[in-house]
């Protein structure tokens, strides 16, 4: 497992995150409620893919809602590219299909297991987490030992939700329902 380092009331994070191995598909199985994610959507995940700089991160989001498929993307890289720790930036543009308001925001790895399975994702004020996985499921003791880990680095874990998950997924392909960050949009006017 990797490395972890603590400091006052500061978060422990993952020390020398692999990248490479972090990248791919992973699905959302529990989150707090955001204004930037639809509140019933489902089958929600993200996937990571290490663009040509080695330095960057290509995201995309996708979730889906009535049936429509929403997505978003946008960029991650390390918020200090000397730092060891598994502290990322991910940057979005709002709204979506007209650039104009770039969102940035945390994205802390907190936990990563060895085989890069599982994943415990924060940020520093405590107001988001994720729990990911490589699968549209999780093992309970699996589940129960990251929330065991978030609770140790100070968030209420009441405020999870689980994620409805299809198994198996539901194809990612371009089709007519498909919603660029409509949700995004929407959120601003708390639809």
């Amino acid at each position: 497992m990797a490395a972890k380092v603590k400091s006052g009331s500061e978060m422990g994070v993952v020390l020398g995150l692999d990248v490479a191995r972090y990248m791919g598909r992973w699905y959302e199985i529990a989150s707090f409620p955001n204004f930037f994610q639809p509140r019933n959507g489902q089958d929600t995940r993200a996937t990571y893919e290490l663009m040509e700089d080695g330095a960057t991160v290509h995201v995309l989001n996708e979730t889906w809602n009535n049936g429509k498929r929403d997505y978003i993307e946008g960029t991650a890289y390390k918020a200090d590219p000397a730092s060891d720790e598994a502290k990322l930036k991910v940057k979005f543009y709002v709204p979506p299909f007209l650039p104009i308001i770039p969102v940035v925001g945390d994205y802390w790895v907190l936990y990563v297991d060895d085989d890069y399975q599982y994943a415990l994702v924060g940020e520093p004020r405590r107001k988001s987490l994720w729990i990911l996985c490589r699968k549209t499921h999780i093992e309970d003791e699996v589940y129960s030992q990251l929330l065991d880990k978030a609770k140790e680095e100070g968030y209420d874990v009441s405020k999870l939700h689980k994620t409805p998950q299809s198994d198996p997924p539901p194809e990612s392909d371009a089709a007519p329902t498909d919603t660029k960050g409509t949700w995004w949009f929407k959120s601003l006017f708390g639809k």
